[in-house]
């Protein structure tokens, strides 16, 4: 059973590389290199990459509405919430990760995560995301290990 792909499914990944600012437990913020990335094998998800390109990345994946809504008003109540801009910092949106070991509160510029969010529109607009999902990958990988 194969959903039917748009010919969007075939285009690239979005990426959109940024500086972010990090803050963790009350210390000064560090500006650090990340990408927001996108694609439509995984179309209701979006990852964030933090690191310098020369070791490896530390990669949150998330809903993409989770994103989208965090530009209005903050959403999420787990281990991602995104509040919209603050008085104090009205270009930025920020990005609150948690784990068991701690927090960090990412600052992201908001013009770069309305132009991310915009061309993940374009490639799979909001509400058509079934259709690029390959049911008989999801199932195959689901079942794999069962054997």
């Amino acid at each position: 059973m194969r959903q039917q792909h748009t010919g969007a499914a075939d285009e690239g990944p979005i990426v959109c590389g940024t500086t972010v600012l990090v803050t963790v437990a009350g210390d000064p913020p560090v500006p650090l290199p990340a990408q927001l990335r996108y694609t439509a094998t995984d179309p209701y998800a979006v990852c964030l990459s933090l690191g310098v390109p020369s070791s490896p990345s530390v990669d949150w994946v998330f809903a993409r509405s989770l994103l989208a809504q965090g530009l209005g008003r903050p959403a999420g109540s787990g281990d991602v919430v995104v509040i919209p801009r603050h008085r104090c910092h009205p270009d930025t949106v920020r990005i609150l990760l948690r784990t068991r070991h701690g927090a960090a509160v990412l600052e992201v510029a908001s013009h770069a995560v309305t132009d991310f969010l915009r061309r993940a529109d374009a490639l799979v607009p909001t509400g058509t995301e079934h259709r690029h999902i390959d049911l008989d990958r999801v199932v195959e990988q689901l079942t794999a290990g069962s054997e």
